[in-house]
């Protein structure tokens, strides 16, 4: 009696699978450390172009993920030579996705964060750069427990909104330069509030917002610095017995000084803290210097 033949290892049929559609199989593959790759990204909200940079290391860690929002007229590329966040992603173990506004959702790639669609869960731009964050841990093993957003200018007024919509994904916001997160709608409304002349704040008390890290310039043209105070009545609105340190620093050097802020419960973590950097214009407070203008044409310039 002839033995029957051997079954084939279990593996060699997961790759035979695999090889019969390539393009999964690309998908899920985490990028190389050190690379920083290009990407698509569709859903029924809508589709955008990132770049993904994995830091230099073992590919087996579990990272944290950072999400970076560009400002208008900026690209991924831009924002990710401008803060010089790649370098900071090798030295401290992270991933940075950087999705890319187009020029056909608008003409000066300014994230639409003023449109009622993009301010809710579930619709517009907030559910197309959460999906893409969720497909981000996924491909990347990343950290679910550690992921973050932070941006400036209009990108930074739509990270403190997509934090709001989705507090299970992101645990903290970085805000640079911005408008808080309110009942601001119409690009005509979110003109005025970047003029300090409506901070556009929800007056009824709300959900607490996430631990939020805020950069402003105290000279700034385009997001007029009174904005930074929209951040601090959402945070009281939540939570109305808020202790305060405040701080001011003059550095040595050419680095500029600021005043620092924290606003916390009780003996418990940070819930906001607040940094006016003085003298400082639009810009970013940190990086190369490299980045194009944002609107109006403000360098993107090293705050020193």
């Amino acid at each position: 009696m002839l033995a029957p033949p051997p079954r084939k290892p279990a593996r060699k049929k997961a790759a035979a699978k695999r090889s019969r559609n390539p393009q999964r199989a690309e998908r899920v593959r985490r990028p190389a450390p050190g690379s920083l790759v290009d990407g698509q990204y569709k859903c029924p909200t809508g589709a955008l172009a990132y770049k993904l940079y994995t830091p230099t290391g073992s590919a087996r860690r579990r990272l944290p993920l950072l999400v970076m929002l560009h400002g208008c007229t900026q690209t991924a590329a831009d924002f990710a030579a401008g803060t010089e966040m790649n370098r900071l992603a090798d030295e401290l173990g992270f991933l940075v996705l950087y999705p890319e506004q187009s020029i056909s959702a608008n003409m000066m790639r300014c994230w639409n964060w003023f449109r009622p669609e993009n301010q809710r869960r579930g619709s517009g731009e907030a559910a197309t750069i959460a999906g893409m964050t969720r497909e981000t841990i996924a491909r990347c093993k990343a950290n679910p427990a550690r992921v973050y957003i932070a941006d400036i200018s209009a990108g930074g007024s739509a990270a403190a909104i997509i934090a709001a919509a989705y507090p299970e994904l992101y645990v903290a916001v970085g805000v640079h330069s911005a408008v808080a997160k309110g009942n601001t709608t119409g690009a005509r409304a979110a003109f005025a509030a970047t003029r300090g002349v409506a901070a556009g704040v929800d007056t009824a008390r709300s959900r607490r917002p996430a631990p939020t890290i805020l950069f402003q310039g105290d000279r700034d043209r385009a997001v007029h610095p009174s904005s930074a105070e929209g951040f601090v009545r959402s945070l009281t609105l939540s939570n109305p017995r808020l202790a305060l340190d405040r701080t001011v620093h003059v550095p040595p050097g050419n680095a500029r000084p600021y005043t620092r802020t924290i606003y916390a419960k009780g003996k418990a973590k940070p819930l906001l803290e607040a940094w006016m950097v003085h003298g400082a214009g639009h810009a970013w407070s940190g990086g190369s210097g490299r980045a194009p203008s944002t609107i109006p044409p403000d360098p993107i310039l090293r705050a020193r």
